[in-house]
Order: C-alpha cells, then sequence, then structure tokens
C-alpha cells in the first residue's frame, strides 16, 4: 500500500491547530493533526478561556444572588457556596466541548495522531516529514512514527511561566493549579495584573477570598488604555481588592500555612503579604524547545517563530500560528484566525493576512474589558491628529436594567476624516460589544457612518451609538 502523504500536517490540537485543520479540510485538503495530549483542544479549552469563564459565570450568579432581595425575590436566605459542584460543572463543561472535538474531527475527516510531533528537517523532494512519539510526553519513550506531508503548521501552544527559583505546587500557582484546588482560599496573592491575573482575581473575590494584586508594571491591565485601567483599578479597590502596581517581587515563600511574598513598592518601601495561596499569572512562554526547530532554518526571537504576514516561516512549507508565532498576542482567537488563512493560503483560496490593529482583546473580569485598535497613547505617538468621546454605562437604560452600570466606552479617532481607530469598553456584556466595533475598525467606517447606524432600544449596544456621538459632543444621553 502507498505511503500517505497529506496536504497539510498540523502538530498541535489548540484552536489555533484544529481551526486550521478543520478548514483546510472544508476546502478539500487532506489533513493529519498531531496531538500529544489525550484530549483534543490545549490550553484554552482545558486551562485557559473556557473554564475560567465557567468560573466566571459562576461567580457573577454568586455576586447577583447576594442581591436578591433587591430583585424581589424573597426565600433565599443565607446562600452557601458548594465549590466541589462548580469544580463540577466547569469539568462537564471541558469534557463536553473536547468530545465535541474528537466529532468534528471525524466529521472533516481529519486524522487524528496521538503522540509528540518534532521536525526532521527540510522537505526532501516536496515532503515534510514529522518524527512522532506516541509517548504520553516528549520524554516519554514511546512507539515511533513517520508523518509526511507537503506543509506542516506549527501550532504548539505556550505554557505559564513561573518566577525564577519556584515551582508549582499546592501553595504556589498557575492557571492550571488554580483550577483544581479543593476549596476556595481564605486569602490569595496574584502576582501579575494582566488578563489572566485580574480575572482570577474576579473570580475569588466574589467568592470571598482575601485577594491581594502586585504588579511590577506601573497599572493593572497595561495593555489596555490608560483610562480602562484606572477605572479597573477604581472599581477593584470599590470591590476590597488590595492593589500595588509598580511593584518588585523579590521573595516568595512557604508559610506554616500558607505562603509569604516580599515586595518593593512603588516608592521603594519593602512590603511582605501572607496568604493561603499564590498565583503567579506573569505571561506564557512559547512551546518551541522540543520540537527540533535546530534541523531548519526557523528563526526565533526569546523563543517565539518569526513568520512572514502569511505565518510562513524561513522553512519553506512550514508555517507557525497561535501562542508561538512572533508579533501576535497570545489570544485563542488570534491562532484560530491564523490557522483560517493559512488554510486558505495553501488551498489556493481568497485570504488576507492577520491585521495586528483589528484584533479585539477581552477579559472577562467584573466588569469586563474589551478594545480594539489604538489607544489614544498609541494614536498620539503615531502623530495622529486624535479626538476622544467617552459615554459613561450609568447613562445607559439598559444597563441600569441588568445591574450593572459602572464603566465606559471610549472612543478614538482621527479628528480629519472621523475615521475609528480605537474604541476601548469596560462595562456589562463589553467582551460581546466589540464585536460592533471590530467590525467598524475592520471596514474603515467613520464616526458619521457609525453615528447613523440604528441601534435597537433598550440595549447595551446603543450605548456604542451614544460613545460615538461623544466624540462631537453630541451624545444624546449624556
Amino acid at each position: 500500500m502507498a505511503e500517505t502523504v497529506y496536504d497539510v500536517a498540523i502538530i498541535g490540537g489548540g484552536p489555533a491547530g484544529y481551526t486550521a485543520g478543520i478548514r483546510a479540510a472544508q476546502y478539500g485538503l487532506k489533513v493529519a493533526l498531531i496531538e500529544k495530549d489525550e484530549k483534543l483542544g490545549g490550553t484554552c479549552l482545558h486551562w485557559g478561556c473556557i473554564p475560567t469563564k465557567a468560573l466566571l459565570f459562576n461567580a457573577e450568579i454568586w455576586d447577583h444572588l447576594k442581591h436578591a432581595k433587591e430583585y424581589g425575590i424573597d426565600g433565599v436566605g443565607e446562600v452557601k457556596l458548594n465549590w466541589a459542584e462548580v469544580l463540577k460543572r466547569k469539568n462537564a463543561i471541558v469534557t463536553k466541548h473536547a468530545k465535541g472535538l474528537d466529532f468534528l474531527m471525524r466529521k472533516n475527516k481529519i486524522t487524528t495522531v496521538r503522540g509528540y510531533g518534532r521536525l526532521t528537517g527540510p522537505a526532501k523532494d516536496g515532503i515534510h516529514t514529522i518524527d512522532v512519539n506516541s509517548g504520553v510526553t516528549g520524554d516519554t519513550a514511546g512507539k515511533q512514527s513517520l508523518v509526511k506531508a507537503k506543509n506542516i503548521i506549527l501550532a504548539t501552544g505556550s505554557d505559564a511561566k513561573m518566577l525564577p527559583g519556584l515551582q508549582p505546587d499546592n501553595r504556589i500557582l498557575t492557571n492550571m493549579e488554580i483550577l483544581v484546588i479543593d476549596q476556595v482560599p481564605k486569602s490569595l496573592i496574584v502576582i501579575g495584573a494582566g488578563a489572566v491575573g485580574v480575572e482570577f482575581a474576579s473570580i475569588f473575590r466574589s467568592f470571598g477570598s482575601d485577594v491581594t494584586i502586585v504588579e511590577y508594571l506601573p497599572r493593572l491591565v497595561p495593555v489596555e488604555d490608560e483610562d480602562i485601567s484606572k477605572e479597573l483599578a477604581r472599581l477593584y479597590r470599590k470591590r476590597g481588592i488590595d492593589i500595588h502596581v509598580g511593584a518588585k517581587v523579590e521573595k516568595v515563600e512557604t508559610t506554616k500555612d500558607g505562603v509569604k511574598v516580599t515586595f518593593t513598592s512603588a516608592e521603594g518601601k519593602p512590603v511582605v503579604k501572607e496568604a493561603e495561596k499564590v498565583l503567579v499569572a506573569v505571561g506564557r512562554a512559547p512551546r518551541t524547545e522540543d520540537v527540533s526547530l535546530d534541523k531548519t532554518k526557523i528563526n526565533t526571537d526569546r523563543g517565539f517563530i518569526k513568520t512572514n504576514e502569511w505565518m510562513e516561516t524561513e522553512e519553506p512549507g512550514i508555517y507557525a500560528i497561535g501562542d508561538i508565532a512572533a508579533g501576535m498576542p497570545q489570544l485563542a482567537h488570534v491562532g484560530a484566525m491564523a490557522g483560517m488563512v493559512v488554510a486558505a493560503h495553501l488551498a489556493g483560496k481568497y485570504a488576507r493576512p492577520v491585521n495586528r490593529n483589528r484584533i479585539p482583546g477581552c477579559t472577562y473580569t467584573e466588569p469586563q474589558i474589551a478594545s480594539v485598535g489604538l489607544t489614544e497613547a498609541q494614536a498620539r505617538e503615531k502623530g495622529d491628529n486624535v479626538k476622544v468621546g467617552k459615554f459613561p454605562f450609568a447613562a445607559n437604560s439598559k444597563a441600569s436594567i441588568v445591574d450593572s452600570h459602572d464603566g465606559f466606552i471610549k472612543i478614538v479617532t482621527d479628528a480629519k476624516y472621523g475615521e475609528i481607530l480605537g474604541v476601548h469598553i469596560i462595562g456589562p456584556s463589553a467582551t460581546e460589544l466589540i464585536a460592533e466595533a471590530v467590525t467598524a475598525i475592520e471596514l474603515e467606517a467613520t464616526i458619521d457612518e457609525m453615528m447613523f447606524t440604528i441601534h435597537a432600544h433598550p440595549t447595551l449596544t446603543e450605548g456604542l451609538l451614544d460613545a460615538y456621538g461623544s466624540v462631537e459632543g453630541m451624545a444624546i444621553n449624556a
């Protein structure tokens, strides 16, 4: 029997990899998907996006129950959190969607190869070869097999970074360990105020933990517009979260009852905080060390793989997408879109490269944060003649109805032509509202066009209409 040669072989079954595989198969390409873990879905499904958002939804319900009487719901009495059931629901959601991915592989006739894939070098006669070890991890001896393909997509994902000298255990946690703790900690120190850090801070504060955030940079969610960071800090302090920004962690130690974190404050003073648990949320490192990149022409920058606009590396026929791609934010939807772009490119179908300035960023805190395009500071640094508008959710009727009226929508525009350069939201359903803003920026819409786009009433989306109007000082409801 002739040896199978796939049109494309993908190493990594997370959102970037499986999306690339499905889209390639839809275009009629023969696809192999190589995954080292027992289940498809990667970090996003099992240890990131999905389980954390499940917990955040539980936390939102829990917060609403605390105010049941205000909603005219009597008889609730003293509520008690059943953490085991919270985890059970989270796990059931993950399992459901992992099974769904197996179904999608079968539906699209994608060959799933279980094992750890490594490159073997450049293509020979136009065919690449991947060495697959069927062991559970890259270091476990297992049955060796070879997968041959005309093209390869690397989508190996990332791992949580750890502070030097520390190892995760039952007190010093990463995003993985914190998802399986057996009870809600009475106190939690979060090191890092990016999306992961502030989301877990929100979850456990809702569930009653005393939460402290320690961030090295001068503000929370430092990739966001500065006004967003200020508002989140204000609202987190209002929720009772202890915030230290511009703080450098010096030491993390385990104690008899928990952990002790020593850091230098922004004012240069030593501070010691103790808690039951500490979450280290200082970013993610690309998984590229053990893929045999050294056998190819692929170049890296701090472990991230350099690509051209079509995500192709300097080794012809090998592409890199997702958390390992240099210059792209480590977001599941970015990896997935890059996968669709590569699949279309390989199939000779219409495609356009991912535009870095048109990527939505979402943080599922309470309140939610979402943004797309340039911050006000970035627009001014570029030399744009900037005009800004801001509309508070306190003036939106639907926000009052859903009892979530903190925050605002901020629009950054080019003053000369009215083109929308950036949209920044903190408030209810921000992560859903941002889709309209992405579309507007993708289509290079102007403020005038969006001010005459009808938005239904009463809706949170209507807040965007007022935000567009606020750029010209013409918001109706504020």
